[in-house]
């Protein structure tokens, strides 16, 4: 049966919704639905984004809330749906007791930007209480003596429900001496008495059983009954009667308990009725828990804490009876006086902890809500803040107020802010309360860096090595952050046609600034680059600085002598007349330096001279002037020697020669200065080469005449006396060439020596060692070898083939004209023996010549150092030993190689001369066509 009543009601009052938008300056509206009580938690009472016209996502990215003033909270908000829906169940009875129009009020609070909806929800009363009697009997002693119309008020029903679902009627049954009496109090409720409408007599009936029932107007209805038992009494026949009908009262709230609110008073008109009590008739809890009655004197206490935020007015009745119960009834009503005692509150709904220094005037940095529970003037609140504040504080809707912000923000004069909110209450004596919001300043990058100085001025020594520290620059950021955080750039730019990079560089983080070469202040004294600070803001400021480097000088620079000219290829001299008086000027030395400052003071000095007593040099001005009267006693050529320093540390230098020529003519100077000239200036002198070259070409031209002349004389000589005489075998040397292709890995030096007393000569070996050691006399292996002397004192030897080992390659064969073809290849006669190892051709006269020129030079050598001394320095032509006349040419075994010692460098000994060898008879043969050519 419950569940079928509470479905026919959802049926016409579920999802019954008004919704009405009201928009105000700051928020944007309200809006009202309306449902019945006790509805399931969970159940949806309204879709709020489609009835406030919003998207359902923007209740998620607005953080959409619930705000309620009261600690209850019945209602809550599904942000993905967009619904609104039942938190805790609502009764309408306990939530607003009896008044009819019962509503919850609750706001709807979106973020970003910040919007507030106010939400009314009516609750609807529902038929879910049934009437209830106080007592579940009704005692009433009547006299019998009661006359028709007689009025026995009874105890009321009580339904808490409201409106048509409250008590409607009462049933009274049986009606045989009774019947009911229903009739509207001021405050609407309904009071039932029963009439006597027929006598009552004790005699025929001591006890009457009736039965009243209670009806509300629901649907379904619901009702109670209460058994009323009447006993008929036989004395007393007037009631109690009240002295007014109605008492009013009024009473503060928090008074003292026991303190007197009223007293009632009634009479009856029997004699015996002194005795009459007064009652609560039908209290609720309420005014039991907060006023008593005295039963004997009619006095209301208060015995309970009354507070009119609770409760402003009280309504309730009181009984009087006498003994024979006879009643009255009267009503009391109490009105409660607000008095200032609640301290306004403040609720902080939305706050932004932090805001941008750059928010607009206006921006909303907080919403309040601020309420003051008492009435009237108690609860006028006036909301203020600082007063030298950039914010202000505006009312958007009753107690609700918005702190925006009133002016520009700088966070670099206040990054943070505490603000006192102040809330004051319009009671005697006022009442407030304070709140305080700490507010943070963001930064945002609105200062662009600042240089310590506008402009930087620098130093740095010429010739530094790379990478100097030259100084370092620094920026600053009154912005916080990464906003604030420095990077150092070297703007862009070109130097002598090179890019600025290239002469300097700069730390980005540090700002030291380097030099990437080193510097030359001959070139370069001075130069300006740009440094640029930039912040790491979005987009990012930046600022420039000049700086000035100055390149300091050093003395790296000697002076040069600008006057007189030093010439390689002529004398110059500077002419004193031999009547020159004392301070004769001579010349002036004049020089400069390209340093500067002290470094390019000269000084200069006489360092040496002919006649230092005749001439002197001024220290600063470089004037050289004579010191005494010239006289004939002093030579014609005078030599002066000054030096030129300059006034660096440490100094540098320069010295200048000046030829002077005292003398009063021409001709005795030019005599005087010719005869020298030769000796000491040879080797400018082109002259002086191409005449020697003239001269050796000459010479050397006589003695090879001479030589050819003499060694066709010696050979002719020898021919003859060669088989004859005791005397060793002598030999021509022949050096063939070293190659200079490295074909041949050393040098080796060889040492032939000849029989006295036989036609067999026998060839001695000697070790191969290098150009530095002396050879030994030891014969390490002989050759023999057949001669025949032949007509024409020609000679013609023939010798056994050489060891293959001593063999060269064709690339390689020796000989002074190139290796040329053996005899068989060339297509030998007769009578020459052809053998099998590489021949080189005979030497030519050209080739002899040069080698009587050799041992001609090397004769000094064998004069002092001995027949053995070897020349060691110059060119090594042993590496063959070539016999005149023969085709046999002796090559080492390349087995028997030594190493060869590293040479001191050439001109550590002096050359050596190798001994003249004798003519041999075979040195006597005509030279051929071949050989001529």
């Amino acid at each position: 049966m419950e569940s079928g009543r509470k479905g026919w009601v959802y049926g016409w009052l579920l999802h019954t919704v008004c919704a009405l938008s009201l928009f105000a300056v700051e928020v944007t509206g309200q809006i009202r639905y309306s449902i019945p009580e006790e509805m399931s938690v969970g159940s949806i009472v309204g879709n709020i984004a489609s009835d406030l016209g919003l998207e359902p996502k923007r209740l998620i990215s607005g953080k959409a809330r619930v705000f309620t003033a009261e600690s209850s909270e019945y209602i809550g908000l599904d942000k993905e749906n967009g619904h609104l829906i039942i938190k805790s169940k609502i009764d309408r009875e306990e939530l607003c007791g009896e008044i009819s129009a019962c509503s919850i009020r609750f706001d709807v609070i979106l973020d970003n930007p910040m919007e507030l909806y106010r939400v009314t929800v009516d609750i609807q009363d529902i038929n879910d209480n049934s009437p209830a009697f106080p007592k579940s009997k009704i005692e009433k002693n009547i006299s019998e003596l009661a006359v028709p119309s007689a009025r026995f008020p009874l105890e009321s029903a009580i339904d808490p429900d409201v409106g048509v679902n409250t008590l409607q009627k009462y049933s009274l049954h049986p009606t045989d001496h009774f019947k009911l009496h229903v009739q509207s109090g001021a405050s609407g409720k309904k009071h039932v008495e029963m009439i006597l409408h027929s006598p009552l007599d004790r005699e025929k009936e001591k006890h009457h059983q009736l039965i009243l029932t209670a009806f509300d107007g629901g649907k379904p209805q619901r009702s109670a009954t209460v058994q009323i038992n009447i006993v008929v009494l036989d004395v007393n026949d007037n009631a109690p009667v009240f002295s007014q009908s109605s008492y009013k009262a009024s009473i503060v709230e928090n008074a003292a308990k026991g303190t007197v609110v009223t007293t009632v008073s009634a009479t009856d008109g029997d004699e015996s009725s002194h005795d009459i009590q007064y009652y609560f008739e039908h209290a609720t809890s309420t005014i039991k828990s907060l006023f008593s009655i005295d039963a004997d004197s009619g006095e209301v206490k208060v015995i309970g804490d009354i507070d009119y935020e609770k409760h402003k007015q009280f309504t309730f009745k009181v009984k009087a009876k006498d003994h024979g119960d006879l009643t009255d009834s009267s009503e009391i009503i109490i009105d409660v006086l607000d008095v200032n005692d609640n301290i306004p509150k403040i609720t902080l709904m939305s706050f932004s902890t932090a805001i941008s220094e750059d928010a607009a005037p206006g921006t909303i940095i907080a919403m309040l809500n601020v309420q003051d529970l008492d009435s009237g003037d108690n609860s006028k609140i006036i909301c203020s803040i600082d007063i030298n504040s950039p914010f202000k504080i505006v009312s958007s809707l009753t107690n609700y107020y918005n702190l925006v912000t009133d002016s520009e923000l700088d966070r670099e004069q206040i990054a943070e802010y505490n603000i006192t909110i102040t809330a004051v209450d319009g009671g005697n004596p006022p009442l407030s309360n304070k709140d305080i919001l700490k507010l943070k300043i963001s930064d945002i990058n609105d200062h662009a860096p600042q240089f310590e100085q506008e402009s930087y001025n620098a130093f740095i020594s010429e010739n530094n090595p790379p990478s100097t520290t030259i100084l370092s620059v620094k920026a600053e950021d009154m912005d916080w952050g990464p906003n604030a955080k420095m990077s150092y750039f070297l703007i862009e730019g070109d130097l002598n046609g090179l890019p600025l990079t290239s002469y300097i560089s700069v730390n980005s983080e540090t700002g030291v600034i380097y030099a990437e070469k080193t510097f030359d202040y001959e070139q370069m004294k001075s130069f300006n680059i740009k440094v640029k600070a930039q912040d790491g803001g979005s987009p990012p400021l930046s600022n420039n600085v000049t700086l000035n480097i100055f390149i300091q000088d050093q003395n790296d620079n000697a002076p040069q002598i600008l006057y007189p000219v030093q010439t390689g290829g002529s004398v110059v001299a500077e002419i004193v007349p031999r009547s020159a008086d004392v301070g004769y000027l001579v010349t002036k030395v004049v020089a400069v330096d390209v340093d500067s400052g002290q470094n390019a003071w000269l000084s200069y000095k006489l360092q040496k001279a002919t006649d230092r007593a005749l001439f002197e040099v001024g220290l600063q001005n470089g004037e050289i002037r004579t010191v005494r009267q010239v006289t004939d006693k002093d030579a014609v050529k005078q030599k002066l020697t000054v030096v030129v320093e300059d006034n660096g540390q440490p100094s540098r230098s320069a010295v200048v020669t000046i030829n002077v020529a005292v003398a009063d003519h021409f001709p005795e100077i030019l005599s005087e200065f010719t005869d020298s000239t030769h000796d000491k200036e040879f080797n400018n002198d082109l002259t002086f080469y191409l005449i020697l070259a003239l001269a050796v070409v000459s010479l050397l031209f006589i003695v090879s005449i001479i030589a050819i002349i003499s060694v066709k004389i010696y050979r002719w000589r020898q021919n003859k006396l060669f088989y004859k005489s005791g005397a060793n075998l002598p030999v021509i040397p022949y050096y063939p060439p070293v190659y200079a292709d490295g074909t041949l890995p050393q040098v080796y030096n060889y040492e032939m020596c000849g029989t006295t007393d036989s036609r067999m000569s026998d060839v001695k070996f000697v070790r191969p060692y290098s150009q530095n050691t002396l050879v030994s006399q030891s014969c390490l292996g002989t050759v023999q070898r057949e001669t025949q002397e032949q007509e024409n004192n020609d000679l013609t030897l023939e010798q056994k083939p050489p060891n293959p080992d001593w063999r060269f390659p064709p690339n390689q064969r020796p000989g002074p004209s190139g290796a040329g073809v053996r005899p068989d290849e060339a297509g030998a006669g007769a009578g020459v023996i052809a053998g099998t190892g590489p021949w080189p051709n005979p030497p030519t006269e050209a080739e002899q010549l040069q080698a009587l020129i050799a041992a001609a030079n090397a004769s000094e050598a064998t004069a002092t150092l001995g027949p053995r001394y070897n020349l060691q320095y110059g060119q090594d032509y042993r590496q063959n030993v070539y016999i005149p006349g023969s085709t046999a040419t002796l090559t080492p075994n390349p087995q028997q190689q030594v190493p060869q010692q590293a040479l001191p460098p050439p001109q550590a000994l002096p050359p050596a001369e190798v001994p003249k060898a004798a003519q041999t008879p075979a040195s006597k043969k005509k030279p051929t066509k071949k050989d001529k050519k």
